[in-house]
């Protein structure tokens, strides 16, 4: 893991400290990156939908993602 310097608007890294329940500022932080780009893979991933690129329902899809059945 490398370190970094910023300069952190200090009343929103304490709001996102408080809000996320995170007990330090580079918690709340990761946290506050990683749930970033887990919407944005989200939201470039809704935008495939319909595309023809997987041929499975999204009910399919989610039990194939939790390991419960396969897909067809």
């Amino acid at each position: 893991m490398s370190r970094l310097s910023a300069d952190i608007d200090p009343r929103i890294l304490e709001e996102a400290q408080r809000v996320s329940g995170c007990k330090t500022k580079r918690e709340a932080i990761d946290r506050a990156l990683r749930e970033f780009v887990a919407r944005r893979r989200a939201q470039e991933l809704s935008s495939l939908a319909g595309k023809g690129l997987v041929e499975m329902s999204p009910e399919e899809l989610a039990g194939w993602r939790s390991g419960a059945g396969e897909p067809q």
